[in-house]
Order: structure tokens, then C-alpha cells, then sequence
């Protein structure tokens, strides 16, 4: 049986019932579910005056009373118990039917605490459903990015590796201004096979709920309806206006007539591409412009059998604009703009290279949010420009020049740590929301880390390093152009890990073993086939347990192994031992 786990993360908006997808399905064809709340703080924030854990709960029950009995559903919560704790996850009800009031209660109880765990998450519930054992589909929707520093790819790529038809399909809500976020998602629906839609409103989300509903179903696409077949007419009008170097069609505000001679063949018509259907001879096209009563004549010739187009272009003076600011600033630096324009629908001020075209920019921040504006200066060092770009038609009214000059660069660091430990890293540097610090091999590209932090979370900033011993580099990355801005060598020293107990044991049974190792959060001794990967496991317990622990042995007889897994920002086997299940 397919099982199907449905994530609703912070920021979900109610939106329609799927009812009418998943009612198509035939009872013995209809999948179980795990519905996986979000219950991190971020849940407190206000959409429209409203937290989100109350629309949470609102869709929450929606969801609930059109979902098809058939459905055998469960529900899962995390981020609810514990502040800053990434293991915080929680199965409040296994999946069943008949459970919808008591889903619904332990729904409306949540008290957003937490971090949000979106990768270990879906692991969590992979584990849940028994994915190296029978096919499994992950539905998840989020409005951000993972916060407990687990790489979404890799994880990704080690469910698809153990799992027996496992497929994650991914919905990014309102993360149109994070672009990591949107690649975090895309990457773990690409590496498992599913599907990755973005929508920014509720109606959006709605569309592509039911479209990833549609894939899990198996619903086929409705035919798609045949685009209507053109009239082509003998001859056609339309009229341009030229602003600066930018051209755009008129399609409103110009009437056209024509006339051969004194008789007016084709009546005044303010149609946006008005179309004649004429015999052969000579005629005049007259145009006018309504807003700046400009008028154009134009003649030209029809010959019978041919398709021709008459086109007329009216000019206009581009708006005056002026600029004033210092005339430098550090790197990421923040400057005072002062400034006069249009302030049209989406007119900005930008930094960019000189000579760049109007929509090649480095920072920019959007004229509506007054005079003097706050403009971030470019992350490198150089000779730039700062431009009023009016939206329409993409014209450059204005530029001065600004020279952008180094920065103080410093991270402060231990030469040394133990594999997986957090340590508190002090820097310097811009302080932008967007840029962070990250573990990474040295001579890696910027995008190629192991484990990040946000230097907006404090200075210094707690960061997880690697489970592997080696030499590594903690650096920090400029946000603004992903660049790397300062760097520091680490030393990542290992912590020697073994297991003891019995070789052999009855299936079904209790098994206890005694460990040693890290004991990071999220470590965990476990039972795997021999050849399963790092995330491979039949059964498993934290070490949070202590020493010794109790972990369940299969119920299948056969040769297994024992493992001590290393949990952070990648997984590692640190000890193992065969295991002989009778």
C-alpha cells in the first residue's frame, strides 16, 4: 500500500479542500497518511493580524472534514516541547480511522516552542512509514528553510538510496525571497523524484496542492483544450510608444481610422490591434493619441492575396530624475539616498557596474519607501554606480558614482574541536540578514558547505561542525553575491566510539547495548541490513537513553549489523558489529 505523509509547515493559508482529488480514490487503493504540524516558534508570527498556528489550526481542521473516511491518517508535531532542541519530534497519534476529534484536539493544543527540523522531519516520518520496507510518498509544504543544519540534499539522496519507491514531493510557500530555501526544497523533490511547485497566495497553494495530490493519485490530466485557430485578416494596425531607448505596445488610448481619399473605409476604432479586411489600393492610416494628443499619418499600399501590418510609433520625453548620496561607503555598508522621480509602480534605486544594463543590478531598494532611501552598498570592493531605474519600459533616468572600499575582516574560532560539536564562532563583518558562517572542505565553492549558521542569530554564533575528523574551514559568506568575505582553518578531531552486546539474538526480542561515542544530539545506536547506507535502519534508539540502551530486534530472522550512528550536518558510522537474529 502507498503511504503518503502530508506536511503543513508555518505560513500555510486555508486553502480549498483536496477532498475532491483523493475522494476518487477507490477504498482499497486509498493511502495512509501522517500529517506533520509545524510547532516551532516561528508558528506565533502574524499573517494579517492573525498567528499562524491559529490559521494552522484552522486548515488543520478543514483538511480534516473533507479528508475520505477511507483515509487512514496520524499525526506527527515538532518543535512543540523543547526551545532550540532539533530533536523535537513527535507522532502524538499513530494512523487509524476514526481519529479525525482526536487529531483535532491534539492539533488545537500545540504551543509553538521550537526550531523547525524540516529535513530530519521528513526522515522522521520516512522511518515512521516503514519506507525501506513498502513505498512511500512525503508531501511537504514549507515557507522557509531547514534551521537545524542538516543538508536536505544528501538526506535526500540516502532515503532514495534505502527506500523502497520513496518519493518527496516539495511546495514552497512564500519563498519567493529566499532562494537557498527554494534550492533546499527543489533539491530534495528532484533527488527523490518528485515535484517541486512554489506558490505565493493562497489560491496558488490551493492549485498546487491538488496538482501534487493529482501526481500521489494517479489521477490522469485532463485533456488540455485546444487553442483556438486565428483569423488571419488581410491587413493590421498597432501603435508603439517610444520612451528613452524603451519601446512598449499601446494597446489602449489610440484611435485609428483609414481612409482612401475622402472616404473613410475602416471607422474610428480604439481596439487594441484592429483589423481591415480591404481590396487592393492606396489608403491612409490616421492614428491618435489620446494622452498627449499626438496625431500620425501614415499611407500605405494593400496588394491583394498578402497579409500586411500598418504600424505607427508615438514618442515621449522620459521623466526627469536626480540622485544624491556619499560618494563611497565599506562593503555591504548601508547609505542614506536621497532622491527625486517618477516613484512609478516598481521604480528603485540600484547599485550596479557602470555601463550595466537598467535590470543588471547588484542591491536595489524600491522608491516607494520614501526619500532619503536606505540602499546597501555592493559586497565587493570597486568603482560602481547608483542608478534611478524607472519599471516601466526598464529606463535608467539618473546615476552618480559611489567607490566601495574593503572591509575589516575576522572570525574568532578554537584551532580545535571534537567531530559534531557546536562551537561559538565571533566575527566581523557587514551583519546582513542574509549572510552566515559555514563549515566547509578548504578550497570548496561558497554554496558547498557542510553545516551554516546566520550571523543575524547573535555574535558570537553557535555552529555545528562535521562528524568527520579532517581539516576544515569555518568562513563567512556575504549573503548579497554568496562570495566568501573572511575564512579560518579548524582542526575537527575524532572521538573514538564502540558497542558492546550480545552476537546473536532472538528476533522480536529486546537487545541491550552498552555504546560509547560523541553523544551528540541525534546520535543513535541501530539495527541495518549490512549493505544499508549510513541512514539505513530496521530499528534504533538515541543515546539520549544512556548506556546501556534497549533496541528492538527484527522479526525477520537473519544476519543484521550493530551500529553507532553519528548524527549532524552528514551521517556517519562510527562502530559496528554483526548481529545474528534467530
Amino acid at each position: 500500500m502507498k503511504r503518503l505523509l502530508l506536511a503543513m509547515s508555518a505560513g500555510l493559508l486555508p486553502v480549498p479542500a483536496v477532498q475532491p482529488l483523493l475522494a476518487q480514490t477507490p477504498p482499497e487503493a486509498a493511502p495512509s497518511a501522517i500529517l506533520v504540524v509545524d510547532g516551532s516558534g516561528s508558528m506565533w508570527g502574524q499573517i494579517d493580524g492573525i498567528n499562524k498556528i491559529v490559521i494552522a489550526r484552522e486548515v488543520v481542521g478543514d483538511l480534516l472534514a473533507d479528508l475520505p473516511d477511507e483515509l487512514s491518517l496520524g499525526l506527527t508535531v515538532y518543535g512543540h516541547r523543547r526551545r532550540g532542541d532539533c530533536s523535537d519530534i513527535e507522532t502524538l497519534i499513530q494512523p487509524g480511522r476514526g481519529n479525525r476529534e482526536a487529531i483535532r484536539a491534539a492539533v488545537n493544543a500545540i504551543n509553538p516552542r521550537g526550531r523547525t527540523p524540516m529535513t530530519r522531519a521528513v526522515a522522521e516520518a520516512a522511518r515512521a512509514l516503514r519506507y525501506t520496507e513498502e513505498p512511500a510518498t512525503v508531501i511537504l509544504v514549507s515557507d522557509g528553510i531547514e534551521t537545524c543544519e542538516a543538508d536536505p540534499c544528501a538526506i535526500a539522496a540516502e532515503l532514495e538510496a534505502a527506500g523502497i519507491g520513496f518519493t518527496a514531493h516539495v511546495v514552497g510557500f512564500d519563498v519567493a525571497s529566499e532562494p537557498e530555501a527554494r534550492a533546499q526544497m527543489q533539491c530534495i523533490a528532484e533527488t527523490t523524484g518528485g515535484r517541486f511547485l512554489t506558490a505565493d497566495n493562497a489560491e496558488e497553494l490551493a492549485a498546487a496542492l491538488q496538482a501534487v495530490a493529482a501526481t500521489v493519485i494517479e489521477r490522469p490530466a485532463p485533456e488540455p483544450t485546444p487553442e483556438p485557430v486565428a483569423i488571419t485578416q488581410e491587413v493590421r494596425f498597432g501603435a508603439t510608444l517610444r520612451r528613452g531607448s524603451a519601446e512598449s505596445a499601446l494597446t489602449t488610448g489610440v484611435v485609428f481610422e483609414v481612409f482612401q481619399g475622402e472616404t473613410i473605409v475602416m471607422d474610428a476604432t480604439e481596439a487594441a490591434a484592429p483589423v481591415a479586411t480591404l481590396p487592393e489600393g492606396a489608403y491612409v492610416l490616421h492614428a491618435y493619441r489620446l494622452e498627449g494628443e499626438e496625431a500620425i499619418e501614415r499611407p500605405f499600399t494593400v496588394v491583394a492575396g498578402q497579409d500586411q501590418a500598418v504600424h505607427v510609433v508615438f514618442t515621449e520625453a522620459l521623466p526627469p530624475a536626480s540622485l544624491s548620496a556619499p560618494a563611497g561607503g565599506a562593503t555591504g555598508e548601508t547609505v542614506a539616498v536621497t532622491w527625486e522621480g517618477p516613484n512609478g509602480q516598481g521604480d528603485f534605486l540600484g547599485t550596479a557596474p557602470a555601463g550595466a544594463p537598467a535590470l543588471d543590478y547588484l542591491t536595489y531598494s524600491y522608491t516607494t519607501d520614501g526619500t532619503p532611501l536606505d540602499l546597501r552598498l555592493p559586497a565587493q570592493p570597486g568603482d560602481y554606480v547608483i542608478r534611478y531605474v524607472m519599471a516601466e519600459g526598464a529606463q535608467i533616468l539618473a546615476e552618480i558614482p559611489v567607490s566601495v572600499s574593503a572591509r575589516q575582516q575576522a572570525l574568532t574560532l578554537p584551532a580545535t574541536a571534537p567531530i559534531g560539536a557546536t562551537i561559538q564562532v565571533g566575527w566581523q563583518g557587514a551583519g546582513h540578514e542574509d549572510d552566515y558562517l559555514d563549515t566547509a572542505l578548504p578550497g570548496a565553492e561558497p554554496g558547498a558547505y557542510i553545516s551554516y549558521a546566520y550571523v543575524r542569530d547573535g555574535n558570537p554564533v553557535a555552529l555545528r561542525l562535521p562528524v568527520t575528523p579532517g581539516t576544515y574551514e569555518v568562513r563567512y559568506i556575504t549573503g548579497q553575491d554568496l562570495t566568501v568575505f573572511a575564512r579560518a582553518t579548524i582542526e575537527v578531531t575524532d572521538v573514538p566510539a564502540s558497542l558492546s552486546a550480545p552476537a546473536s539474538a532472538a528476533a522480536g526480542s529486546a537487545l541491550s547495548v552498552a555504546w560509547q561515542g560523541p553523544a551528540n544530539p541525534g546520535d543513535y545506536p541501530t539495527i541495518a541490513m549490512p549493505d544499508d547506507g549510513a541512514l539505513g535502519y530496521v530499528s534504533y534508539a538515541y543515546t539520549e537513553a544512556g548506556s546501556p540502551l534497549t533496541i528492538e530486534v527484527p522479526t525477520t530472522p537473519g544476519t543484521y549489523e550493530l551500529r553507532y550512528v553519528a548524527e549532524g550536518p552528514e551521517a556517519r558510522i562510527m562502530a559496528r558489529q554483526p548481529l545474528q537474529v534467530n
